[in-house]
């Protein structure tokens, strides 16, 4: 087969050529936008899941959307130990240069920038570093609006004037947030505190969330009310169906057919995982010299993928951990086998490493805050990638 053609695309956040598995998220979202405008109430959405799952990609979809539809949109990806005001600033300033040309009113829209500016610049000095982004330096900053430093407050007013420069429109103003798990737990209850005072104005503004599986917990730990005020959609590896889709439909764009038992094999051995899908797709295409592909073409590509796998998706993050750390996951790996990676309890690690179980906190936060391990629930543990005990185990 020729390599060139070859239509599967393994990428942190690159989009598949069929999005198989998603329509559902696609159409609600697609009404919310439409209610939104028209002044209904309707709630801002979180998504949540494993690694390689497609949230980065459904993130984007929805954002591709919200765009479709002369919506103002900005994106931020959230970083551990990093303060979110100038990057939700420098994504609200995308967001109106999106509208500000269809307004009638530039004055108006100056008067936001305004605001923008003067949110910005209450960011602390020591929460700059590495920040290359300044406010614009054509408007003045605002005096008296989302500048007094608590960050509740100045959210919810930037948010409240952005989004009725969107409505003035007949439209409104979104917020994708990206690994949403890594802002701070005080920014995090700022956030939500700033929406939830949004949605009760009904101003036209939309956030939009994606992280880990511990997210809900998180935005429900730093506001009560969290648990209800967004619409928690769980992104999970693709049903049977839906992971044939994802294969087939970019083959068919090529002439290129899967025999039967080849589809069942790809589905054994990714699972379902739209990330691992693209990945053994992209390797049989390569391997195969002819259409149909057939199970024999999957099997001998396999070892390919598997070994790409090991180093760029598995193994970039098992480096990235300490010596303690990698034992803490080895045990987990280890006591995974008979419940096939489910969480692990704390006190079942501890018992197997022969320690405390207050000694193996600072491996176990590491792990965390590193994005490698999550808690759902007090005293359990599990992997954020999926496979990654079966991956630890064959090391």
């Amino acid at each position: 087969m020729d390599p060139i053609r070859n239509p599967y695309a393994p990428g942190a956040g690159q989009r598949p050529p069929e999005l198989a598995g998603r329509d559902k998220e696609l159409g609600q979202f697609a009404v919310t936008l439409e209610r939104v405008a028209a002044g209904r109430p309707e709630r801002s959405m979180v998504l949540s899941g494993l690694r390689g799952v497609g949230k980065t990609v459904l993130l984007n979809a929805l954002r591709g959307q919200a765009v479709q539809r002369a919506w103002g949109t900005g994106k931020i990806e959230a970083r551990p130990d990093q303060s979110i005001r100038i990057p939700v600033a420098q994504a609200v300033t995308a967001a109106i240069r999106e509208v500000s040309h269809r307004h009638r009113d530039p004055d108006r829209v100056d008067e936001v920038a305004g605001v923008v500016k003067s949110f910005a610049l209450r960011t602390p000095v020591e929460d700059r570093k590495g920040m290359r982004w300044t406010p614009p330096a054509d408007v003045p900053a605002a005096k008296g609006r989302a500048d007094s430093g608590d960050l509740e407050l100045d959210l919810t007013e930037l948010l409240s004037d952005v989004a009725a420069v969107g409505g003035d429109l007949g439209v409104g103003i979104a917020l994708f947030v990206d690994e949403m798990q890594d802002i701070a737990p005080d920014e995090l209850a700022a956030i939500c505190g700033a929406c939830h005072e949004i949605s009760q104005q009904s101003a036209p503004f939309l956030l939009v969330g994606a992280g880990l599986p511990h997210l809900p917990v998180a935005l429900s730990a730093s506001k009560s009310y969290a648990e209800r005020l967004f619409r928690y959609v769980v992104v999970d590896r693709l049903a049977p169906a839906e992971a044939r889709r994802a294969l087939t439909v970019p083959a068919d764009s090529e002439d290129v057919d899967y025999k039967d038992d080849a589809l069942t094999e790809l589905q054994r051995l990714t699972g379902g995982y739209p990330y691992f899908v693209q990945a053994f797709g992209k390797a049989t295409w390569d391997v195969a010299t002819e259409s149909p592909i057939t199970r024999d073409d999957v099997l001998a590509a396999a070892p390919e993928a598997e070994a790409e796998l090991a180093v760029g998706f598995f193994g970039v993050r098992y480096e990235r951990a300490t010596p303690a750390e990698r034992d803490y996951m080895t045990a987990m790996a280890e006591l995974g086998v008979a419940s096939g990676d489910a969480p692990v309890a704390t006190a079942d690690l501890a018992r197997h490493l022969g320690r405390k179980p207050q000694s193996l906190s600072p491996a176990r936060d590491g792990l965390i805050k590193k994005g490698l391990v999550y808690s759902g629930e007090r005293g359990r543990v599990a992997f954020t990638v999926p496979h990654f005990g079966q991956f630890l185990r064959g090391r």
